[in-house]
């Protein structure tokens, strides 16, 4: 997955959804096994994955989002380590 291309497009896998937890006042990856707690940067890429955006345009809406900051490299990396735990699947 470190060949990540721009047009895929990522969406969570089968039986993971994104949770805001209202106790803890975060952002919570939900899956059968588990939870991970996300920061809000994490959760704001991971919102993004619909499978209708690539991870081109998932990058360019968190630019205009955090004002003008480059965050390809970061999307990516946060995007191939939540799919190396199978958590995100990707449209080609």
């Amino acid at each position: 997955m470190s060949n990540m291309k721009n047009h895929w497009r990522p969406h969570l896998a089968q039986g993971v959804r994104l949770q805001w937890d209202e106790l803890r006042q975060q952002h919570l990856l939900l899956m059968p096994e588990g939870a991970l707690m996300l920061n809000s940067t994490a959760a704001a890429v991971l919102e993004l994955c619909d499978g209708k955006r690539t991870v081109g345009a998932i990058a360019a809406q968190l630019k205009t989002q955090y004002r003008g900051e480059t965050l390809e490299d970061d999307v990516r990396r946060l995007l191939i380590r939540i799919g190396a735990r199978g958590l995100l699947v990707y449209k080609d």
